[in-house]
């Protein structure tokens, strides 16, 4: 669960910050703060498309795990003898019989 949150979640969110600010120091030019940050990350990429794209993907991916994720632990809930949604809920841990 860790390995799946590290490379499908914290990896693909902090590759959206960076490609997100990269695509935001296009816009306000070379003059900027931004600029200065990660205006290098265009140039890795190598066009904005790609940047565009990798930004997109990233997010997607993110989606995709909060989705499984969120159907994973109402699934757990209903199926197993702990009730993990409803104790997020009320704040009460209960197990069923």
């Amino acid at each position: 669960a860790n390995v799946a949150m590290f490379f499908m979640f914290l990896l693909p969110g902090l590759a959206v910050i960076v490609t997100g600010f990269a695509m935001y120091a296009e816009v306000v030019g070379h003059d900027s703060w931004q600029y200065f940050w990660f205006g290098w990350v265009t140039h890795i990429f190598g066009n904005t498309l790609d940047l565009h794209i990798v930004h997109r993907l990233a997010m997607w991916v993110m989606v995709w795990f909060m989705m499984a994720h969120i159907y994973i632990a109402v699934r757990e809930d209903i199926l197993s003898r702990q009730t993990v949604i409803s104790t997020m809920l009320s704040g009460e841990r209960q197990f069923r019989d």
